[in-house]
């Protein structure tokens, strides 16, 4: 509802801490819908702007963690080869799935719309980028998820990293859909509840924001009884 009223009265907003597809289709259709309000009443629509940003290596760190719990060594009871073979894959299989997601929304009646009104499209922004598993590949938040309509906010190192030796294609965000959707399906069969863990990671990510805005208010009041 926040996400729609600020679209509503004109306010760009960049909405964060996004994890799974389903909060993705949330965020978009609250921005349609801010927009279509707006249209209703006659207001422009083509200075309205967002973000969706799709966070990505906080969610391997933690099912990585989860699948680690699962692997065994092989020929031991209960040996499965499927866990380890998951590692470091379950954030760039939802961003892709939830760039398929866009794709959608975008090519629909109710978009095409609002863009007919001037409505500018609400982007997709990779966030948390850096590698944090020194076992994988500094840039593989960035090569895997380039299209259009797309932001990655690489970190300096990050960024450096891709100059370097990053390799640049066209759209490789259309690589492997069907490898990402199998991917997740093969963690739900291994016991991983992806949703579960979006949902702590959302709710540790919005108590980040929480501490220090609480830190900030109490400085504040400490300055104005002084």
């Amino acid at each position: 509802p926040a996400i729609e009223q600020m679209i509503y009265e004109g306010i760009n907003i960049n909405v964060t801490l996004l994890f799974s597809v389903a909060d993705y289709d949330a965020v978009a259709n609250a921005y349609m819908t801010g927009l279509e309000r707006r249209a209703a009443e006659g207001k422009p629509l083509g200075q309205v702007a967002s973000v969706a940003s799709f966070f990505l290596s906080r969610v391997d760190v933690l099912v990585d963690q989860l699948l680690d719990h699962r692997i065994r060594p092989e020929g031991s009871l209960g040996y499965d080869a499927r866990p380890s073979g998951l590692l470091g894959k379950a954030a760039l299989a939802s961003a892709k799935l939830a760039y398929q997601h866009f794709k959608g929304l975008i090519a629909s009646a109710r978009w095409t719309a609002l863009a007919g009104q001037g409505a500018q499209v609400q982007r997709m922004l990779w966030a948390s980028t850096s590698t944090k598993n020194p076992a994988y590949r500094d840039v593989c938040y960035v090569e895997p998820l380039i299209g259009p309509h797309t932001i990655n906010t690489m970190p300096d190192e990050t960024s450096l990293a891709f100059a370097d030796h990053g390799i640049l294609a066209e759209n490789t965000i259309e690589d492997g859909v069907d490898v990402a959707r199998r991917d997740l399906d093969t963690l739900a069969a291994v016991g991983i509840d992806l949703d579960k863990v979006t949902w702590q990671l959302q709710h540790e990510g919005v108590q980040k924001f929480i501490d220090p805005y609480q830190v900030l208010i109490g400085a504040l009041e400490q300055k104005r009884s002084m």
